[in-house]
């Protein structure tokens, strides 16, 4: 079974390997008949694609590989593998066209780049849906993995009815071993004793042995190891911690201990600590300087028709319950302090003043909050940061509400794009936030904040 899943794995990860080889010349093809279509001429070296071609299969190779698309158990976690695919695809388009710019690279046509990646994306899908087929029927045709299941209770059952409906590795359950203690819930099956292992009839031959036992009775692993020793068969162990508890890529070796990581959170990966914040601070300097004018001509309008200071720093919670200062515009009147940590803005709210009004109904008080993000207290896309006032209140009112805080607070975010801002259910926000939480990948970032110039800025919540 082992054997054949790696043979999967490994025709899968030349073929993901080497997809550029075919995507670039299709995309040339591609090219061209959009050229000849609109009337232009193609001028561009094949040669010089050639050149392309190679080092976008080096680049794509890297980032495959870390975004798992490479990966065959994600084929049957996921419907389409689009969603990897197409996050893959966009950083390898982004990483080439920044070689290009830095090896001033002006010849190379933009929109040549453009359909090499929509092919490399077609062909991508497409790979994963042949593949799936190719498994599902070879499993049909391959004789089934033999396997003997140490233990008979209904954890074991249970256990081994999950692997008979493997559809890319088809098994066949020889029989079951009780342990002591254990009461017997097979059916339709052989089950013998630990103690009778070496008893097991030449006419039920097994390939593999499984254990499959509850983590509750984990420590009695090394003896069961032991005692299957002299069989000399390939020996597995099934892993289910529960609900809501996946060991996929989450078992690690820390020195001399092994560390099994239950609660990870996107924060610890590479893409968010670098792919994320390297975006956050691009596209946080271009909004500062694209509206750097509307940014003076708000800040110039707040001085001359209200007293006080053109910003307003309030203290709100961030990553981890870390307090931080955010920036916003000021839209109200110079108040005390502990009123506007404790109080909501209501309709028609009398502090505010008539600019004040209008950069909250259209969002613009928060243009500041990008320099949070450039100081990195928030990031563009994530929950929304709320006073330490409500976090402790929520704290004792919604279920899960500080998992939020396990992510970069944002000035955009899934609760926000998708109405859930402002005067609305905090149980509704958290259950968006927590589903961004779990979801979380830069393509879901992008789609944020796309969705967020779609949508607008104006919003009926905020007064």
């Amino acid at each position: 079974m082992i054997l054949r899943v790696r043979i999967y794995r490994l025709l899968l990860k030349i073929g993901i390997y080497l997809l550029p080889i075919i995507a670039f010349p299709l995309g040339r093809w591609m090219w061209v008949a959009a050229c000849d279509l609109l009337g232009r001429n193609a001028l561009f070296a094949p040669s010089e694609h050639l050149i392309d071609m190679f080092l976008a299969t080096l680049v794509w190779a890297f980032i495959s590989e870390h975004y798992r698309v490479t990966n065959f158990d994600e084929l049957f976690y996921e419907r389409t593998g689009a969603k990897a695919a197409g996050t893959a695809c966009m950083v390898t388009f982004f990483v080439l066209l920044a070689i290009l710019y830095f090896s001033r690279n002006e010849v190379f046509p933009r929109g040549l780049l453009v359909f090499d990646t929509l092919s490399l994306l077609v062909l991508c899908v497409l790979v994963h849906a042949v593949f799936r087929v190719f498994c599902r029927t070879r499993s049909y045709l391959a004789r089934p993995t033999r396997l003997l299941v140490i233990g008979a209770d209904e954890f074991a059952v249970k256990s081994a009815a999950r692997l008979k409906r493997l559809s890319f590795a088809p098994c066949e359950i020889t029989g079951h071993v009780q342990l002591a203690g254990q009461h017997v819930h097979v059916t339709g099956c052989p089950v013998y004793n630990l103690e009778e292992m070496g008893t097991i009839p030449i006419s039920n031959p097994t390939d593999e042995v499984v254990i499959a036992i509850p983590p509750a009775e984990f420590s009695r692993l090394p003896f069961i190891v032991r005692s299957l020793e002299h069989l000399c068969l390939p020996t597995r162990a099934v892993v289910d911690l529960g609900e809501g508890l996946a060991v996929r890529q989450k078992l690690f070796q820390l020195g001399n201990i092994q560390m099994l990581d239950l609660t990870s959170t996107p924060t610890e990966s590479l893409d968010y600590a670098l792919l994320k914040r390297g975006f956050d601070v691009l596209f946080s300097l271009l909004v500062l300087i694209l509206t750097a004018p509307l940014f003076l001509l708000i800040a110039l309008t707040i001085r001359l028709t209200s007293h006080g200071p053109v910003f307003f720093v309030q203290e709100r919670v961030g990553l981890n319950g870390k307090t931080f200062k955010m920036y916003k515009f000021r839209t109200m009147h110079v108040n005390h302090k502990a009123n506007s940590d404790i109080q909501w803005t209501t309709v028609d709210d009398p502090r505010r003043t008539a600019l004040g009004a209008l950069l909250r109904k259209t969002s613009l008080d928060e243009l500041p909050q990008f320099i949070n993000v450039l100081k990195g207290n928030m990031s563009v896309v994530g929950p929304r940061p709320e006073r330490p006032h409500f976090v402790g209140k929520f704290l004792q009112e919604v279920a899960r509400y500080n998992h939020r805080h396990t992510l970069k607070v944002g000035i955009t975010g899934w609760a926000q794009v998708n109405g859930w801002r402002g005067n609305t259910s905090i149980e509704k926000r958290v259950e968006y936030d927590l589903y961004y939480l779990q979801n979380w990948s830069f393509g879901f970032d992008l789609r944020i904040i796309l969705m967020t110039l779609l949508v607008g800025f104006i919003n009926r919540h905020a007064y």
